[in-house]
């Protein structure tokens, strides 16, 4: 990002470390929990991608592990359970207690709410060095909220996913431009590749015709989400292509409600339900359109996946997802509860697959150029080892200056001096 646009682009990969640089790194990453979600994906593929002789993660869920936690405690320390009840004044000392015990030298919340202030004030007052905010989303009402504003002073950076979203973090969060630094999101994309045999695989699976025409969406089922539209967009879609079928991949407190939606539009031999799965980057292939329906994003991990999969995408216009979802390139796009030009445009690349192939393969060459796992993760490793270093240097400047200006003692003992 560019000097006058907001937020800093951290630099990466990383070169010429200096020995302090190189030390090994406590990092402890606080969420509330971690259900299957894009930022906790994130999160998990971060974690399993650092440098294990540089840094030793934990995860702190506050609440419970959820199902990511749960499969992440196998690899690493996962604690959980810090946060009793929305007013639970233990959490501070807990969290204090633990980074001491550990000597944790780096905090990183993931995401906003009660993480972002108990992790961060945890942090500060057990004398953590590094103290950052990993923010994913633009769509709360009052932003980050006024209580994480006021923790301001005492974080040391605030990451972006994306330049937009960094413009954003400056403009509307007021964080100071200093602190805030853009990681764009990555994943693997030797894991998300096209794949010609999982259309059959699936297909048996759920007993879909493989010559049908199959769009899915991949979002946990939550409000922000915008499920809603996405059905009523299928419906519509179907008017024009009849052989259509619909794959909602995920789960969440939306599903019985949105089951109901599926039933009142006549949509139950249509639409699957396929909940939480680990096989998402072979569902993926499997799709003709990827489409995303939420009300708001930062730059959504599941675009990224479709995209680098070769498969065309379309969204609606929110958050950062212009900068992956480039029309006539990459996909489409629709404003916020337009459901006929949504409709419009997935009809479009149904009934046109070589747009839809050449859409496709224009958008995993996207993803290959900006949306790396690796430069992710170097972005994030580099971003701590720098802080430390700073501060540490400093430290070491403020002892010796202090050492060269201490006074000559001139008091002279009588006797022996006392004992402490």
């Amino acid at each position: 990002m560019t000097k006058d646009s907001g937020a800093e682009v951290h630099p990466f990969p990383l070169r010429n470390l200096s020995e302090l640089e190189r030390a090994e790194m406590n990092v402890s990453f606080v969420i509330t929990s971690m259900p299957v979600g894009g930022a906790e994906t994130l999160l998990v593929n971060l974690i399993r991608r650092l440098d294990r002789e540089r840094f030793q993660p934990e995860v702190i869920c506050l609440k419970d592990r959820g199902p990511l936690g749960e499969e992440l405690a196998e690899e690493i320390p996962v604690h959980s359970g810090f946060l009793r009840s929305k007013y639970d004044g233990m959490v501070l000392p807990k969290l204090v207690s633990h980074f001491r015990r550990r000597q944790t030298q780096a905090v990183v919340t993931v995401g906003a709410g009660d993480k972002m202030f108990w992790g961060r004030l945890g942090a500060f007052f057990a004398g953590v060095p590094v103290i950052a905010s990993a923010l994913h989303s633009t769509g709360w009402p009052d932003g980050v909220g006024k209580l994480n504003r006021c923790l301001t002073k005492i974080t040391d950076a605030f990451i972006a996913v994306a330049e937009p979203h960094g413009r954003f973090l400056v403009e509307f969060e007021r964080f100071p431009e200093s602190k805030v630094f853009v990681i764009p999101n990555g994943i693997d994309t030797q894991r998300f590749v096209p794949d010609a045999r999982a259309r059959q695989r699936v297909a048996e699976e759920l007993q879909i015709p493989v010559d049908a025409k199959w769009i899915g969406i991949v979002a946990a089922l939550r409000p922000e989400k915008n499920h809603s539209m996405f059905l009523q967009m299928v419906k519509r879609v179907i008017e024009r292509q009849p052989n259509t079928h619909a794959l909602i991949i995920g789960d969440g407190p939306e599903r019985p409600r949105l089951e109901t939606l599926r039933s009142e539009l006549g949509l139950e031999s249509r639409v699957h339900f396929l909940g939480n799965r680990s096989d998402t980057p072979q569902l993926l292939a499997a799709l003709d359109v990827f489409t995303l329906t939420s009300h708001n994003e930062a730059n959504p991990v599941s675009i990224l996946e479709a995209l680098s999969c070769e498969v065309p995408v379309v969204a609606t216009q929110v958050g950062s997802v212009a900068e992956t979802v480039r029309p006539q390139q990459t996909g489409f796009l629709a404003a916020s509860e337009d459901v006929a030009t949504f409709a419009e445009h997935v009809s479009t690349l149904l009934a046109s697959p070589t747009l839809a192939k050449s859409l496709g393969a224009n958008g995993r060459q996207l993803v290959q150029e900006i949306g790396s796992l690796d430069a992710m993760v170097a972005g994030y490793e580099q971003l701590w080892t720098t802080i430390l270093a700073k501060k540490e240097s400093r430290s070491r400047t403020k002892r010796l200056s202090a050492q060269e200006t201490a006074p000559t003692p001139t008091c002279q003992w009588k006797t022996s001096p006392p004992s402490f």
